[in-house]
């Protein structure tokens, strides 16, 4: 039997090597052997003993009090989507074994609103697989089409990266989201799937997800460069769909009067005919990576 991962551990080592001794207030002299701060820097400052310190990364004491857990977010410098995120590391969660990938089901009348949306929409499953979408999300990019999965696409797809001149930055945003997401469930199929698939192909990714940046994804200016309407900006706002708890709706609209607004219009207009050939968002049901939009 594999040992239970020690999640609580790889936070806390990977949280202090990104704390320099200057922004914890300690004299940087001599030969650093580690990145960042030193386990007995940590437990100092924190108002512990090292031993106690040590155990907590080892994974040998999962029960620290409250007030510890402070004492150390505070010099690891954590905000509070962070400090949430070591909570739950630290949170007695019974685990399940074995078990199927979970089915992601659109409610109809989620898609219903989906479909009736002028500006470019879609929803996306927990792990940001594309489960529906309306027709000017699919004109503004095609890869917004059921089946899709924004994070591989961003991170190994070069037409992608091109559509997204910050397409780096964006990928933080989402791995921080996973991140959060995710908590301590990272024994689902799927989860495991997409970050074994994307550590092996993109070091970037890698990189990043060594980092244990937590973070929920909040309305944002999103910078595209598309092929046929040229640079615009448009807002992204992330909204869950009731009655579906790992679901989001996300929408892309342009400021009002904007040359965005225009040039998203333009895009609109040049689509009609598509969108009148029937390519809704409500079309038959498909299924991808155990999720399914009906």
């Amino acid at each position: 039997m594999s040992k239970t991962p020690n999640a609580l551990g790889a936070f806390l080592r990977a949280r202090r090597a990104l704390v320099t001794p200057e922004q914890a207030g300690i004299p940087d002299v001599g030969v650093r052997r580690v990145p960042g701060l030193r386990r007995e820097e940590v437990a100092m400052l924190a108002g512990i003993s090292a031993d106690y310190y040590l155990r907590l990364e080892r994974g040998r004491d999962r029960n620290p009090s409250v007030q510890v857990l402070e004492s150390i977010a505070r010099v690891l410098r954590l905000d509070d989507d962070h400090f949430a995120h070591l909570l739950s590391l630290v949170a007695e969660v019974p685990r399940r074994r074995g078990r199927r990938p979970r089915k992601e089901t659109v409610p109809t009348g989620a898609l219903k609103l989906l479909d009736s949306l002028v500006q470019p929409a879609f929803i996306e499953g927990r792990y940001f697989d594309i489960l529906a979408s309306n027709a000017l999300a699919r004109a503004l990019d095609p890869r917004l089409a059921v089946g899709g999965n924004q994070l591989r696409d961003m991170f190994l797809d070069p037409g992608q990266q091109a559509l997204y001149p910050e397409w780096e930055s964006v990928t933080e945003c989402f791995i921080a989201n996973l991140r959060q997401s995710v908590g301590t469930d990272i024994d689902d199929p799927r989860f495991v799937d997409l970050v074994g698939e994307l550590s092996l192909a993109s070091p970037l990714f890698r990189r990043l997800w060594a980092r244990h940046e937590v973070r929920g994804q909040r309305g944002t200016p999103i910078r595209l460069d598309h092929p046929r309407i040229g640079e615009l900006t448009l807002n992204r706002e992330r909204l869950s769909v009731g009655g579906a708890e790992s679901l989001k709706l996300v929408v892309y609209h342009p400021d009002a009067a904007s040359d965005s607004a225009e040039k998203l219009a333009l895009l609109a207009s040049a689509d009609m005919p598509a969108r009148a050939r029937g390519g809704s968002a409500g079309a038959p049901a498909r299924e991808t990576n155990g999720a399914v939009s009906e």
